[in-house]
């Protein structure tokens, strides 16, 4: 036999609980060289400068 639950989550406190899960998007920086979109902190995929080093 498994554990039973001593009250069911109503779909409020479940929306409440929830709400606090969700997604970031990450922070994009442009790229001096080539002016694409990349990571911060990492480098770049397109023309691999980092800091304006080769």
């Amino acid at each position: 036999m498994t554990p039973l639950t001593k009250r069911r989550w109503s779909t409020r406190r479940q929306g409440i609980r929830r709400a606090s899960i969700k997604l970031t998007l990450p922070t994009l920086i442009e790229c001096k060289k080539c002016h694409e979109l990349i990571l911060p902190h990492r480098a770049c995929k397109f023309c691999g400068s980092y800091k304006d080093k080769k």
